[in-house]
Protein backbone atom coordinates (compact mmCIF):
# COMPACT_ATOMS: atom_id res chain seq x y z
CA UNK A 1 0.00 0.00 0.00
CA UNK A 2 0.96 2.98 -0.76
CA UNK A 3 1.32 4.94 3.26
CA UNK A 4 1.75 8.23 4.41
CA UNK A 5 3.79 7.41 7.88
CA UNK A 6 2.81 10.26 10.94
CA UNK A 7 4.71 10.43 13.68
CA UNK A 8 7.55 12.14 15.94
CA UNK A 9 9.05 9.92 19.64
CA UNK A 10 10.50 6.48 20.03
CA UNK A 11 7.15 4.98 20.29
CA UNK A 12 6.38 5.51 16.90
CA UNK A 13 10.10 4.19 15.01
CA UNK A 14 8.79 0.71 15.58
CA UNK A 15 5.83 0.79 13.70
CA UNK A 16 7.36 2.68 10.98
CA UNK A 17 9.83 -0.08 10.75
CA UNK A 18 7.49 -2.98 10.71
CA UNK A 19 5.81 -1.18 7.58
CA UNK A 20 8.92 -0.37 5.97
CA UNK A 21 9.58 -4.31 6.73
CA UNK A 22 6.52 -5.88 5.47
CA UNK A 23 6.64 -4.23 1.94
CA UNK A 24 4.50 -1.02 2.00
CA UNK A 25 5.63 1.71 0.09
CA UNK A 26 6.06 4.55 2.14
CA UNK A 27 5.82 7.77 0.13
CA UNK A 28 6.35 10.56 3.39
CA UNK A 29 7.18 10.84 6.72
CA UNK A 30 5.69 13.61 8.76
CA UNK A 31 6.99 14.39 11.51
CA UNK A 32 7.32 17.09 14.19
CA UNK A 33 9.97 20.07 13.36
CA UNK A 34 13.17 20.01 14.92
CA UNK A 35 13.99 21.60 18.36
CA UNK A 36 16.77 22.93 20.64
CA UNK A 37 18.03 20.10 22.99
CA UNK A 38 21.11 19.35 24.90
CA UNK A 39 23.54 21.29 26.70
CA UNK A 40 24.59 23.50 23.53
CA UNK A 41 20.55 23.80 23.09
CA UNK A 42 21.19 22.97 19.20
CA UNK A 43 17.87 21.91 16.84
CA UNK A 44 17.66 18.08 17.30
CA UNK A 45 15.31 15.89 14.53
CA UNK A 46 12.92 13.98 16.11
CA UNK A 47 13.63 9.67 16.39
CA UNK A 48 11.25 9.13 13.34
CA UNK A 49 12.95 11.89 11.39
CA UNK A 50 16.53 10.12 12.19
CA UNK A 51 14.90 6.59 11.34
CA UNK A 52 13.36 7.82 8.18
CA UNK A 53 16.28 9.86 7.15
CA UNK A 54 18.42 6.59 7.28
CA UNK A 55 15.98 4.73 5.48
CA UNK A 56 15.97 7.03 2.49
CA UNK A 57 11.99 8.54 3.07
CA UNK A 58 11.42 12.10 2.05
CA UNK A 59 10.28 13.79 5.08
CA UNK A 60 7.86 16.53 5.85
CA UNK A 61 7.97 18.97 9.33
CA UNK A 62 5.31 21.17 8.73
CA UNK A 63 4.44 23.36 12.15
CA UNK A 64 0.82 23.35 11.09
CA UNK A 65 -1.34 21.62 8.79
CA UNK A 66 -4.13 23.79 8.63
CA UNK A 67 -3.15 26.01 5.46
CA UNK A 68 -4.05 24.48 1.42
CA UNK A 69 -0.43 24.87 0.73
CA UNK A 70 0.23 22.03 2.85
CA UNK A 71 -3.29 20.15 2.66
CA UNK A 72 -2.79 20.16 -0.93
CA UNK A 73 1.03 18.82 -0.99
CA UNK A 74 -0.85 15.99 1.85
CA UNK A 75 -3.71 15.59 -1.16
CA UNK A 76 -0.69 15.26 -3.96
CA UNK A 77 0.96 12.61 -2.67
CA UNK A 78 -1.82 10.01 -3.94
CA UNK A 79 -1.69 7.71 -0.41
CA UNK A 80 -4.16 4.44 0.38
CA UNK A 81 -3.72 5.31 3.80
CA UNK A 82 -2.02 7.41 6.26
CA UNK A 83 -0.48 6.06 9.66
CA UNK A 84 -0.39 8.24 12.53
CA UNK A 85 1.83 6.87 15.68
CA UNK A 86 1.84 10.20 18.52
CA UNK A 87 2.64 12.56 15.92
CA UNK A 88 1.55 15.63 18.05
CA UNK A 89 -0.24 17.98 15.54
CA UNK A 90 -4.14 18.55 14.89
CA UNK A 91 -5.31 16.61 12.17
CA UNK A 92 -7.82 18.91 9.77
CA UNK A 93 -10.69 17.18 8.30
CA UNK A 94 -9.03 18.19 4.73
CA UNK A 95 -6.07 15.92 6.08
CA UNK A 96 -8.12 13.11 7.60
CA UNK A 97 -10.24 12.44 4.29
CA UNK A 98 -7.08 12.61 1.63
CA UNK A 99 -5.95 9.03 1.94
CA UNK A 100 -8.20 6.35 0.19
CA UNK A 101 -8.58 4.76 3.03
CA UNK A 102 -8.43 7.82 5.76
CA UNK A 103 -5.99 7.43 8.46
CA UNK A 104 -5.54 5.38 11.01
CA UNK A 105 -4.06 5.93 14.17
CA UNK A 106 -1.81 3.47 17.09
CA UNK A 107 -3.73 4.93 20.47
CA UNK A 108 -2.09 3.32 23.85
CA UNK A 109 -5.00 2.60 25.66
CA UNK A 110 -8.16 0.40 25.64
CA UNK A 111 -10.62 3.39 24.31
CA UNK A 112 -13.00 4.93 25.55
CA UNK A 113 -11.10 4.89 28.16
CA UNK A 114 -7.88 7.38 28.58
CA UNK A 115 -9.08 9.24 25.50
CA UNK A 116 -5.73 12.13 25.50
CA UNK A 117 -2.23 12.89 25.79
CA UNK A 118 -1.26 10.79 28.23
CA UNK A 119 -2.95 6.93 28.25
CA UNK A 120 0.08 5.17 29.82
CA UNK A 121 1.01 7.81 32.65
CA UNK A 122 -2.56 7.91 33.68
CA UNK A 123 -3.51 4.31 33.39
CA UNK A 124 -0.79 3.25 36.24
CA UNK A 125 -1.12 6.63 38.38
CA UNK A 126 -5.12 5.28 38.08
CA UNK A 127 -3.83 1.72 39.12
CA UNK A 128 -5.68 0.51 36.46
CA UNK A 129 -4.97 -3.69 36.12
CA UNK A 130 -4.92 -3.73 32.17
CA UNK A 131 -4.62 -1.55 29.01
CA UNK A 132 -3.97 -1.86 25.52
CA UNK A 133 -3.11 -0.81 22.19
CA UNK A 134 -5.90 -0.15 19.68
CA UNK A 135 -5.94 0.65 16.14
CA UNK A 136 -8.40 3.29 15.25
CA UNK A 137 -9.95 4.72 11.85
CA UNK A 138 -9.18 8.18 13.07
CA UNK A 139 -12.04 10.75 12.79
CA UNK A 140 -12.35 14.68 14.16
CA UNK A 141 -12.83 14.02 17.53
CA UNK A 142 -10.18 13.56 20.20
CA UNK A 143 -9.74 9.86 20.09
CA UNK A 144 -12.96 9.15 19.44
CA UNK A 145 -13.02 7.07 16.39
CA UNK A 146 -13.97 3.58 15.95
CA UNK A 147 -11.90 0.72 17.08
CA UNK A 148 -10.48 -2.01 14.36
CA UNK A 149 -8.05 -3.70 16.19
CA UNK A 150 -7.43 -4.36 19.54
CA UNK A 151 -4.45 -5.53 21.94
CA UNK A 152 -4.77 -6.38 25.81
CA UNK A 153 -1.53 -5.84 28.04
CA UNK A 154 -1.84 -6.67 32.03
CA UNK A 155 -0.33 -3.98 34.10
CA UNK A 156 1.69 -5.48 36.76
CA UNK A 157 1.91 -3.90 40.23
CA UNK A 158 5.94 -3.09 39.32
CA UNK A 159 5.33 -1.76 36.14
CA UNK A 160 6.47 1.57 35.11
CA UNK A 161 5.23 4.10 32.52
CA UNK A 162 8.63 3.40 30.75
CA UNK A 163 8.23 -0.36 31.71
CA UNK A 164 4.45 -0.08 29.86
CA UNK A 165 5.79 2.33 26.95
CA UNK A 166 8.21 -0.38 26.08
CA UNK A 167 5.57 -3.22 26.00
CA UNK A 168 3.00 -1.13 23.69
CA UNK A 169 5.41 0.32 21.22
CA UNK A 170 6.51 -3.75 19.83
CA UNK A 171 3.13 -4.84 20.55
CA UNK A 172 1.37 -1.80 18.95
CA UNK A 173 4.17 -1.93 15.98
CA UNK A 174 2.90 -5.55 15.22
CA UNK A 175 -0.91 -4.76 15.36
CA UNK A 176 -0.47 -1.82 12.87
CA UNK A 177 0.87 -4.28 10.09
CA UNK A 178 -1.61 -6.95 11.05
CA UNK A 179 -4.57 -3.68 10.51
CA UNK A 180 -3.03 -3.04 6.88
CA UNK A 181 -2.62 -6.52 5.86
CA UNK A 182 -6.18 -6.67 6.53
CA UNK A 183 -6.89 -2.87 4.86
CA UNK A 184 -5.40 -4.22 1.73
CA UNK A 185 -7.41 -7.67 1.11
CA UNK A 186 -10.19 -5.23 2.67
CA UNK A 187 -11.30 -6.86 5.51
CA UNK A 188 -10.00 -4.17 8.19
CA UNK A 189 -13.25 -4.01 9.68
CA UNK A 190 -14.20 -1.31 12.97
CA UNK A 191 -16.74 -1.24 15.55
CA UNK A 192 -17.78 2.40 17.13
CA UNK A 193 -16.59 2.96 20.94
CA UNK A 194 -18.75 1.84 23.81
CA UNK A 195 -20.42 5.32 24.96
CA UNK A 196 -19.94 4.52 28.45
CA UNK A 197 -16.83 4.34 30.67
CA UNK A 198 -14.79 7.69 28.63
CA UNK A 199 -11.85 8.83 30.79
CA UNK A 200 -9.40 11.64 29.59
CA UNK A 201 -5.69 11.64 30.15
CA UNK A 202 -4.75 15.26 30.36
CA UNK A 203 -1.11 15.69 29.63
CA UNK A 204 0.84 15.41 32.85
CA UNK A 205 1.42 18.74 34.92
CA UNK A 206 5.11 18.76 36.33
CA UNK A 207 3.41 20.61 39.13
CA UNK A 208 1.69 17.29 40.40
CA UNK A 209 5.04 14.98 40.24
CA UNK A 210 5.54 15.98 43.89
CA UNK A 211 5.14 13.38 46.34
CA UNK A 212 2.92 13.94 49.29
CA UNK A 213 3.42 11.04 51.70
CA UNK A 214 0.34 11.75 53.43
CA UNK A 215 -1.35 10.18 50.89
CA UNK A 216 -1.99 6.06 51.39
CA UNK A 217 0.95 4.17 50.40
CA UNK A 218 -0.92 2.67 47.14
CA UNK A 219 -1.09 5.89 45.76
CA UNK A 220 1.79 6.92 46.04
CA UNK A 221 3.14 3.67 44.71
CA UNK A 222 1.11 4.49 41.68
CA UNK A 223 2.74 8.21 41.16
CA UNK A 224 6.19 6.62 41.40
CA UNK A 225 5.38 4.28 38.77
CA UNK A 226 3.61 6.42 36.71
CA UNK A 227 5.88 9.26 36.32
CA UNK A 228 8.62 7.39 35.79
CA UNK A 229 11.41 7.76 34.37
CA UNK A 230 9.78 11.39 33.33
CA UNK A 231 9.00 13.38 34.61
CA UNK A 232 9.73 11.16 37.47
CA UNK A 233 8.09 11.77 41.03
CA UNK A 234 9.94 13.73 43.52
CA UNK A 235 10.38 14.79 47.20
CA UNK A 236 12.81 16.39 49.13
CA UNK A 237 15.53 15.17 51.27
CA UNK A 238 18.36 16.85 53.86
CA UNK A 239 21.20 15.52 52.74
CA UNK A 240 24.18 16.66 54.32
CA UNK A 241 23.00 19.56 56.07
CA UNK A 242 21.13 20.53 52.51
CA UNK A 243 17.72 20.44 50.86
CA UNK A 244 17.76 18.20 48.16
CA UNK A 245 15.60 17.27 45.36
CA UNK A 246 15.34 13.78 44.74
CA UNK A 247 13.44 11.84 41.97
CA UNK A 248 11.74 7.93 42.60
CA UNK A 249 11.90 6.05 39.88
CA UNK A 250 10.76 2.60 41.72
CA UNK A 251 8.88 1.45 44.42
CA UNK A 252 7.15 -1.02 46.08
CA UNK A 253 4.64 -1.45 48.84
CA UNK A 254 5.87 -2.28 52.47
CA UNK A 255 4.76 -3.00 56.34
CA UNK A 256 5.02 -0.33 58.41
CA UNK A 257 3.24 2.75 60.13
CA UNK A 258 4.26 6.01 61.60
CA UNK A 259 3.98 9.74 60.87
CA UNK A 260 4.16 10.10 57.51
CA UNK A 261 7.13 10.81 55.35
CA UNK A 262 9.38 9.08 58.25
CA UNK A 263 11.92 6.98 57.24
CA UNK A 264 11.29 3.59 59.25
CA UNK A 265 13.80 0.85 59.97
CA UNK A 266 13.65 -1.23 57.46
CA UNK A 267 16.15 0.59 54.23
CA UNK A 268 14.51 3.16 52.44
CA UNK A 269 10.56 2.40 53.64
CA UNK A 270 8.71 5.67 54.28
CA UNK A 271 5.62 6.14 56.71
CA UNK A 272 2.48 6.76 54.55
CA UNK A 273 -0.62 8.47 55.38
CA UNK A 274 -1.55 4.85 54.95
CA UNK A 275 1.01 2.16 55.33
CA UNK A 276 4.26 2.08 54.06
CA UNK A 277 6.45 2.24 50.58
CA UNK A 278 9.75 1.06 50.01
CA UNK A 279 12.05 3.56 47.82
CA UNK A 280 13.60 1.12 45.52
CA UNK A 281 15.85 3.06 43.04
CA UNK A 282 16.56 6.88 43.67
CA UNK A 283 17.86 10.04 41.62
CA UNK A 284 19.47 13.20 42.91
CA UNK A 285 19.97 16.36 40.61
CA UNK A 286 22.92 16.01 38.09
CA UNK A 287 23.60 12.17 39.13
CA UNK A 288 22.45 8.45 38.02
CA UNK A 289 20.39 6.49 39.06
CA UNK A 290 20.58 4.67 42.68
CA UNK A 291 19.60 1.51 44.43
CA UNK A 292 17.82 2.09 47.85
CA UNK A 293 21.09 0.71 49.70
CA UNK A 294 23.56 2.48 47.64
CA UNK A 295 21.62 5.57 47.68
CA UNK A 296 20.87 5.60 52.02
CA UNK A 297 24.87 4.84 52.00
CA UNK A 298 26.17 7.94 50.10
CA UNK A 299 23.05 9.89 51.77
CA UNK A 300 23.63 9.32 55.08
CA UNK A 301 19.98 9.52 55.95
CA UNK A 302 19.06 8.02 59.73
CA UNK A 303 16.13 6.02 60.61
CA UNK A 304 13.39 8.34 61.90
CA UNK A 305 14.69 11.41 59.97
CA UNK A 306 11.78 12.84 58.05
CA UNK A 307 11.41 13.32 53.83
CA UNK A 308 8.88 15.24 51.75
Amino acid sequence: MRVIFMGTPDFAVPTLMEIVGQGHDVVAVYSQPPRPAGRGMDERKSPVHEKASLLGLPVFTPTSLKSEEEQEKFRALDADVAVVVAYGLLLPKAILDAPVEGCLNLHGSLLPRWRGAAPIQRAIMAGDAETGVQVMRMDEGLDTGDIAMSETIAITNTMTAQDLHDRMMVLGADLMVRALAALSRGSLGSQPQPEEGVTYAKKIDKAEARIDFASPASEIHNKIRGLSPFPGAWCEMTIRGKAQRVKILRSELAEGQGAPGTLLGDGMTVACGDGAIRLVELQRAGKGAMKADDFQRGADLKVGEVIG
